[in-house]
């Protein structure tokens, strides 16, 4: 459900050539927070913010965890999420948030000249 905003929010916006990158970067926040930050009775909750030349996706959760990019070894099946994001996005981090939890954060940049995005 959150990719399929994703992807109207970055056609209404004029994004389109960011949607796999951002989409890809989005599921794998999630996941994260999923399998790592859920807190019971609590909810996670994604935010979007067209940014001058890109955007920021946001991941809310409830958890002080914050998580810690660490490369797998090779052949690993899991742990390849934040390198993954990394690696698509521009820049990203962790931050403080209103409330308990915190709140992490990707932005990816749009590049209009050749419709390439910048981070690949």
């Amino acid at each position: 459900m959150a990719r399929r905003e994703l992807r109207k929010t970055l056609a209404d916006w004029g994004l389109v050539d960011i949607e796999d990158a951002a989409s890809l970067v989005l599921s794998e926040l999630l996941t994260n927070a999923v399998r790592h930050a859920r807190v019971p009775g609590r909810e996670i909750e994604t935010r979007f913010f067209p940014l001058l030349n890109g955007l920021r996706i946001e991941v809310h959760d409830s958890s002080e965890q914050r998580p810690l990019m660490a490369m797998p070894e090779t052949g690993t099946v899991g742990g390849w999420g934040l390198p993954l994001v990394d690696t698509l996005s521009e820049n990203w981090g962790v931050s403080d948030r209103q409330g308990p939890g915190k709140l992490v954060w990707a932005h990816l940049i749009s590049d209009p000249v050749d419709g390439i995005p910048r981070h690949l």
